[in-house]
């Protein structure tokens, strides 16, 4: 499990460092809403659906604790190989809410995988549902806070670094003297830059395992808040270094992912209590294959629906190929199914009950029949779903390419140049073009693109900025790179 988990910090880090982030927080609302609600939703379905069968097939004793943990395993989703077909600049919005949805679905069942564990559910009452539903938005809540806060260390310590020793000497404790000079001693050094972006990320992992939170959520805002603040912050040579080595870091950690999904398929201990009933087996490994599609289908074109009617705009609007795609992306099961079902089902890796070998068995079956069968079919899916799609092929054979240029923010959304534009056309042809704003409540609730991200601009360049830096406020330091190279093009 802690294995698992340092692996998925590196890949939500660099997924997080090339996601575009204003197509993100376009679709924060409907993200939220597909990543949380539809997580309870497919949770409730499947619990339900797994305890009204599974009665029927004598396996063994389950509890209802056991009921409800296969609801969190089973609603944690892999979208790693739709994302991999998928591109953001032909798709943002459906490359944006896959992305999204994944992370925080992740985050959302370990978070109600750690709220069943952490209660005695042999008997519930309304006082124990209310702790739960109390417990679980806690460690919503905190995991989210403590990833923007550690975030928000990171680009703070590093900006401060720029002004010399002197701020170092004045702001920090003595006890931890000794190890900020060690990323004084060359005061733009990529490698020391990039060292303390990576360590101030694991420290918001660490901080979360100690509090008991879950690390998957704090990761991922500790990676929005450091793309948006902490990378603007160092070089240029080091922004181009971190990129790559996230990036690296991240495909690394994939392989890893999946040799731990096909090395527990050879678990042989656990194949052997269900060798004399594969029909058994079978039967469950089915149902629960069943359910999963049932649960996601149950949530993604209802919110889909719902979240239709608050959009005014056809393009901000969920098409049924895109809701469609959504649903197929979220079919896969991978490595934290696979942990959560260790985690519930063993002690150390091992069981001497049928019952939870069968467990075992049949989630490894899923997850190897979901990778397998589903992965192969997301390209022709989505070649047929989305045939706009011009360069699909080449996706899954490139590596991850440089930016065009390291002084276009990661926060641009690749479409502020068309509308420029497109702008810039009519009043070329018909005269100044006046862009209505909204004015109203509904308007505002109807296209919350604008309004909200324009407040949220003002409120970053008066405040955050200027403390946390970003993006046009890097202090200016005699002597650094960026005036180095000025000095070589004059």
């Amino acid at each position: 499990m802690i294995f698992l988990q340092n692996e998925l910090i590196y890949l939500n880090l660099s997924q997080e460092f090339q996601v575009k982030k204003k197509q993100f927080f376009r679709n924060f609302m409907t993200i939220m809403t597909f990543g949380a609600v539809g997580t309870l939703i497919s949770f409730a379905i499947i619990s339900l659906g797994a305890m009204h069968f599974f009665h029927k097939f004598n396996i063994g004793s389950l509890k209802i604790g056991d009921y409800l943990a296969l609801g969190a395993i089973f609603s944690a989703t892999d979208s790693v190989c739709t994302l991999q077909v998928l591109n953001q600049d032909e798709t943002p919005l459906l490359y944006s809410l896959v992305f999204g949805e994944g992370v925080v679905n992740d985050a959302t069942s370990v978070v109600l995988f750690n709220a069943i564990q952490s209660f005695d559910l042999s008997h519930i009452n309304t006082s124990t549902a209310l702790q739960f539903i109390g417990n679980f938005l806690y460690l919503f809540a905190a995991s989210t806070i403590l990833g923007v806060v550690a975030g928000l260390l990171s680009a703070y310590v590093i900006k401060k670094l720029y002004f010399g020793r002197q701020v170092i000497f004045n702001v920090i404790l003595s006890s931890l003297l000794c190890l900020f000079l060690q990323f004084t001693k060359i005061r733009h050094s990529t490698d020391r830059e990039v060292a303390l972006m990576i360590l101030m990320a694991y420290l918001s992992y660490i901080l979360s395992e100690l509090f008991y939170l879950s690390a998957i959520l704090t990761v991922f805002f500790c990676g929005i808040v450091m793309s948006h603040y902490t990378w603007h912050n160092v070089t240029e040579s080091s922004r181009v270094t971190t990129k790559h080595t996230f990036a690296t870091l991240s495909f690394v950690a994939e392989i890893f992912i999946f040799l731990y999904v096909g090395m527990d398929a050879l678990d042989i201990e656990k194949w052997r209590f269900v060798s004399d009933s594969p029909g058994k087996s079978i039967a469950v490994s089915s149902i629960l294959l069943a359910l999963v599609l049932v649960g996601r289908a149950a949530f993604v074109f209802p919110l889909s629906f719902l979240t239709n009617l608050t959009k005014k705009s056809p393009s901000d609007k969920i098409s049924l190929k895109q809701q469609v795609t959504i649903w197929w992306a979220g079919l896969m099961r991978g490595s934290v199914s696979m942990a959560l079902a260790y985690n519930q089902f063993t002690r150390s890796g091992h069981t001497d009950l049928r019952a939870n070998a069968i467990m075992i068995t049949s989630t490894i079956t899923v997850v190897l029949f979901s990778t397998v069968v589903f992965g192969l079919m997301t390209k022709p899916l989505v070649r047929i779903l989305l045939p706009s799609s011009k360069h699909i092929g080449s996706m899954i054979s490139s590596e991850p390419s440089s930016p065009k240029s390291i002084t276009v923010p990661l926060l641009s959304n690749g479409q502020d140049s068309e509308v420029s534009l497109g702008v810039q056309d009519s009043e070329a042809n018909h005269g100044p073009v006046n862009i209505p704003r909204p004015t109203s409540l509904r308007m505002l609730l109807s296209s919350p693109s604008h309004t909200v991200h324009h407040y949220w601009r003002k409120f970053d360049n008066a405040f955050m900025r200027p403390v946390f830096g970003g993006r046009g406020f890097v202090p200016y330091v005699p002597g650094s790179p960026v005036e180095q190279n000025d000095h070589q093009w004059h």
